[in-house]
């Protein structure tokens, strides 16, 4: 059941970023698209986070979902960095697109530490949460310090 349900999330997140490519008529819209993922994926985040710290409550129902979220949210504003997507109102650095292969890493590295996260949440175990939570936050910071600015 719950190979099923990644499935499921994986191809949602996969039907949701495909068409994203072709529905980016200018890109504004592409950097709205990203930034709206990336604003969803750390509303979701920060609540697992703000529980890891004690800030907030802990609640193993609402800290997996969140988690869940965040996942699939990790998944979506890759599609919004395409071409002319550089200018405007954005914090992206240039590099972004001239180490486009570092990006990328940082990208992958993000995701998978987003999935470690949800697997943790899913369990329960605030221990576990706490320490995905820190390798999650330390994969966003990374791509932070080199590819936004501040």
């Amino acid at each position: 059941m719950k190979t099923l349900t990644a499935c499921l999330l994986a191809a949602t997140a996969l039907t949701m970023a495909v068409p994203a490519l072709a529905q980016f008529s200018k890109p504004e819209n592409a950097i709205k698209y990203r930034q709206s993922a990336m604003f969803m994926m750390a509303q979701d985040f920060g609540r697992v986070a703000g529980m890891a710290s004690g800030r907030i409550p802990f609640d193993a129902k609402v800290a997996a979902d969140s988690a869940a979220v965040a996942e699939l949210m990790s998944k979506l504003p890759w599609a919004g960095f395409g071409p002319g997507t550089d200018l405007g109102k954005t914090k992206a650095r240039p590099e972004i697109w001239t180490n486009k292969a570092k990006f990328d890493d940082y990208a992958r590295k993000m995701q998978a530490e987003m999935g470690q996260l949800a697997v943790a949440a899913k369990s329960g175990n605030l221990d576990s949460i706490k320490l995905a939570v820190k390798a999650t936050g330390a994969a966003c910071e990374s791509c932070h310090d080199d590819f936004q600015e501040n």
